[in-house]
Formats: structure tokens, C-alpha cells, sequence
């Protein structure tokens, strides 16, 4: 469900602007239901320092609205996490990808440009396809999954090729018949619980954008020694050099959950007891003051 074709790299404190429609100003949910702030509060329990979320973004709104709402608040470009998610409202109204194609790349750039130039603290979030939905179902769900799917690759396509991150929400916006607590009130937008998954998919985009497997990542290599891995109780962590360092750490499993966190510990190697650990494959995410070291690690 979620393709990079840029790595995004999370740098704290995070200052994140969302740009975007009715999915974005979680149309028919509470303000803590919204899915930018169900990012932020997620973020802020890992042990990330946050710090301004700006959401600009309404209900009805093209690709033209929200550029020419941009412009009219003219917001600093120093965000270190931005998000696109728009043209529900393109398809909706009737215009076509050909409308769609060249205000979409504008509002990407753009995008690119409120994070300082920086195009590994944006991404992409798919269209949702509310077809999926009681209301999608009083017209011709058919037609409109067809639209939204050429709008999406679209989308994606102008994405890739500018190297931004994608993520992909539109099979769990398909979800909404089969779970009617997916959708909103309104029979309509997606609900909190919905957001909640989305929110998933972005936060082991953020916190594990980069899988190195065994063969590739030698002990050591990346600047930071694990053993035993493969691992079956426990496991230690030790950076190198000898300086004693601040460092947090959080494990995650394969589908992107946090099963162990540190927030703070002085030291150059931190001691993890994992014989509550499932076998399978884990990754880490160990940061301190010099950089960041992420990896892939197995319990046997």
C-alpha cells in the first residue's frame, strides 16, 4: 500500500503543514479525529518531539481552491513535514485529468517549496474512493472507482517523477461497505477510525522508510553494532566509538507497531530484554545527537 519513491526523513521538532479537502479537515469528525492530528498525537506518544500542525484544507475544495488559498496565506516555507492529499472535488465537479494534471503538479511544487526545497520531508496521499460509501452507492460506483483510479495514477505518477513519497489509502477507503464504522456520520467521509489507519500506513513510512536486510547491512556497517542477529531473549544495541551518548530507540514489528521504545538513556549501547517478543522480523529506529540508525532485525 505504500510506495517511495523519495525516502522521508522525520526531523523534530516536527513542524507540519497539511494541505488538502474534506480528508484533510476531517469533514464529519471531531478536530481530534482529523488525521494530521491523530499523526502529531502519535508521534508526540513515540517519544517525537512536536510542535506547530497547520491544516490547510476544506470541504469542497479543488486543486485550484486550495493553490489559490496558499497564496493567500502565503505560510513560511519551513515546515519539515508537508501533506498533499486533494482532488476529490476535481473529479466530483466534473473536470477531467487533463484539468487536473498541471494544478496538481503546481500545488506539488509548491508543496516542495513550503518545505524549504526539501522534497524528503513531503509526501503524497492518494485519493479516497468513496464509492465505498452509502453515498457512493446512489450513483454509479463503478464510474467513480474508474475516475478515482485515473486520477490516482495521475497523482502518482507526477509524484514519482518529482521523487516525492507516496502513500497509498485507497484500498482501506475501500473498506467502507464492509466496515460501516470506516465511514463517517454523514455516509460520506471516512471516519476517525479510518484516519487511524491511514495514519498507520504514514507513521512506518515516517519512522521506518528505509528496510536494509541482512545480506545487504553488515554489524557495524551502518554505524551501529546489534547482537545477537538473529536474536532470542535479547538483544543489545552499541554504537560506535566510546563517547558516552544520548540515545532513544523504537522497535517496530512488520506491520509498523511500535513493540518497545526508550526514550532516553546516556550511554553508547542500550540493553533490550525481547523474550515477550513474537519470532519474526522487527526493525529499529535508534537516534541520538550525531544521526539517526535504522535496520532490520529478527527473533528466532
Amino acid at each position: 500500500m505504500v510506495a517511495s519513491a523519495q525516502e522521508l526523513k522525520l526531523k523534530e521538532p516536527v513542524k507540519f503543514l497539511a494541505l488538502g479537502d474534506s480528508y484533510t479537515i476531517g469533514q464529519s469528525v471531531s478536530q481530534s479525529g482529523r488525521w494530521p492530528v491523530q499523526l502529531m498525537d502519535s508521534l508526540d506518544a513515540r517519544g517525537i518531539k512536536t510542535g506547530e500542525l497547520r491544516i490547510i484544507a476544506k470541504t469542497g475544495w479543488r486543486t485550484d481552491n486550495l493553490m489559490q488559498m496558499i497564496q493567500d496565506q502565503d505560510p513560511p516555507k519551513d515546515y519539515n513535514l508537508v501533506s498533499l492529499l486533494i482532488g476529490v472535488n476535481d473529479q466530483y465537479q466534473g473536470y477531467d485529468t487533463d484539468w487536473y494534471e498541471p494544478r496538481f503538479t503546481e500545488l506539488l511544487q509548491k508543496a516542495i517549496e513550503l518545505a524549504g526545497g526539501d522534497k524528503t520531508s513531503v509526501f503524497v496521499l492518494s485519493i479516497p474512493d468513496y464509492a465505498y460509501t452509502p453515498f457512493g452507492q446512489q450513483s454509479n460506483p463503478s464510474a467513480i472507482t474508474e475516475d478515482i483510479n485515473a486520477f490516482n495514477s495521475m497523482n502518482r505518477t507526477i509524484t514519482e517523477n518529482l521523487g516525492i513519497g507516496y502513500i497509498d489509502i485507497t484500498p482501506i477507503s475501500r473498506l467502507g461497505l464492509d466496515n460501516t464504522d470506516l465511514v463517517a456520520s454523514d455516509g460520506l467521509h471516512q471516519s476517525a477510525l479510518m484516519y487511524s489507519q491511514w495514519v498507520d500506513l504514514v507513521l512506518n513510512e515516517l519512522l521506518v522508510p528505509e528496510i536494509i536486510s541482512m545480506n545487504e547491512a553488515n554489524p557495524g556497517e551502518n554505524g551501529v553494532n546489534v547482537y545477537p542477529n538473529p536474536f532470542a531473549d535479547t538483544i543489545e544495541f552499541k554504537l560506535d566509538g566510546t563517547g558516552s551518548k544520548e540515545l532513544k530507540i523504537a522497535i517496530y514489528n512488520a506491520s509498523g507497531q511500535i513493540v518497545k521504545q526508550i526514550s532516553s538513556v546516556t550511554g553508547s549501547r542500550i540493553h533490550i530484554d525481547a523474550s515477550a517478543f513474537e519470532p519474526g522480523i522487527y526493525f529499529y529506529y535508534l537516534v541520538t545527537a550525531e544521526g539517526e540508525f535504522r535496520g532490520k532485525i529478527v527473533k528466532v
